[in-house]
C-alpha cells in the first residue's frame, strides 16, 4: 500500500517536472545561451568577419571603460534615476493599502484597471501623449501662456532641469498600478481574524494598517527591494532614447542607452559587450549585499 502511494507521488512529481520543463528551456535559451556572447569582449569583433579571424584583444576594452569620461557621466544618471526608483518603492505599498479600503467592489476594480492599463503601453505612445502635453506647443504647456500666468511657454521635455524628476514620474505612473499586484495579493493572505479583533478591540482603519496590513507586507516588500537593488544598473534604454534630445542628453543618457549607442550605433560591439558584463557582475554583487543585510537585520535570506 505504501509501494503504491509512492510511485503514486513520484508519477505525480514528474508530471510536475515535465510542465516545467518547456518554461525552463525558455529561460536557458535567453537567459543563459547568450553568455557565450560574452566571448566577443576579448577580440576586436568585425561584423561579418569570423570571430577566430578577429584580432585577440583580452582585457584591452575593459581596461578601456575605466578611462572612458562617458562611463562616469552615464554612471551617474543611471545611480540618479536608480536611488529615484528605489525611494518611490513604498508607493505601490501605499497604494496597495489605500485599494484595499475601498468598500466598493466595482471603483476598487475600475482603479485597479485603470492604474494596471499603463504598464502595457509602449513607451513610444507616451512619449507622443507627453509631446501632446508638454512640447512647447503641448496642450498643458500653451495653458498658462493663455490664462496669462506666463510671458512664454516652457517645454519640460526640454529642459534639463527637469529630467530626473520628470521621467521617474513618468516611470512611477506607467509602473505604479503593475507594481501593486503583488501587494494586494500579500494582503489579501493575512488572516482576516486579525482585523476582526483588532476592531473588536477598537482599531480603526489606520490602526490595523499600521500594526497589521504593513508587517504582513514587509516579507513581500524586502524581497522586491533586494530585487530592485540587484537592478539597480539595469535601467532600461527605451524611455531615456525616446525623451533623448540635444538639450537633455547629458542627463538623461543612463548606461543602458550608453552601450544601446555604442554597441547597435556605433558597431563597437566588442566595448558593449565589455560594458554588460562589468555591469552584470555589479548588479550580482548588490544582489548578494543586499540579501547579507537583510540577514543582519531580520535574521533569514531572502535568496
Amino acid at each position: 500500500m505504501a509501494k503504491a502511494a509512492t510511485v503514486t507521488y513520484q508519477k505525480k512529481n514528474y508530471r510536475l517536472l515535465f510542465m516545467v520543463l518547456p518554461f525552463m528551456l525558455l529561460v536557458f535559451l535567453f537567459g543563459y545561451v547568450p553568455i557565450f556572447g560574452w566571448v566577443y569582449s576579448v577580440y576586436d569583433y568585425i561584423p561579418g568577419v569570423s570571430l577566430f579571424d578577429c584580432d585577440f584583444m583580452g582585457l584591452e576594452y575593459f581596461r578601456l571603460i575605466f578611462k572612458d569620461a562617458n562611463i562616469l557621466r552615464t554612471l551617474k544618471n543611471t545611480m540618479i534615476f536608480a536611488v529615484l526608483g528605489i525611494c518611490l518603492t513604498p508607493l505601490p505599498v501605499i497604494f496597495a493599502i489605500l485599494l484595499n479600503e475601498v468598500r466598493s467592489g466595482l471603483v476598487r476594480r475600475f482603479v485597479q484597471t485603470f492604474t494596471t492599463l499603463p504598464n502595457f503601453i509602449s513607451w513610444v505612445i507616451i512619449f507622443s501623449l507627453a509631446f501632446a502635453l508638454f512640447s512647447t506647443d503641448g496642450i498643458l504647456t500653451a495653458l498658462p501662456v493663455k490664462l496669462g500666468f506666463a510671458k512664454e511657454a516652457k517645454s519640460i521635455l526640454s529642459s534639463r532641469e527637469s529630467v530626473y524628476w520628470f521621467q521617474s514620474f513618468l516611470g512611477q505612473w506607467k509602473s505604479l498600478g503593475w507594481s501593486s499586484i503583488i501587494y494586494l495579493a500579500a494582503i489579501a493572505g493575512i488572516d482576516q481574524e486579525l482585523y476582526e479583533a483588532a476592531r473588536v478591540d477598537g482599531a480603526g482603519y489606520l490602526r490595523c494598517a499600521l500594526h497589521i496590513t504593513l508587517p504582513a507586507m514587509l516579507e513581500t516588500y524586502v524581497v522586491l527591494f533586494i530585487l530592485n537593488v540587484g537592478n539597480f544598473l539595469n535601467t532600461g534604454y527605451e524611455q531615456f532614447m525616446l525623451f533623448k534630445n540635444s538639450i537633455t542628453a547629458p542627463n538623461i543618457e543612463v548606461l543602458d542607452l550608453y552601450v544601446y549607442r555604442i554597441g547597435l550605433e556605433t558597431m563597437d560591439y566588442s566595448y558593449g559587450v565589455a560594458i554588460s558584463i562589468i555591469k552584470s557582475f555589479v548588479s550580482i554583487l548588490l544582489v548578494v549585499t543586499a540579501n547579507l543585510v537583510a540577514k543582519k537585520l531580520r535574521g533569514s535570506t531572502v535568496i
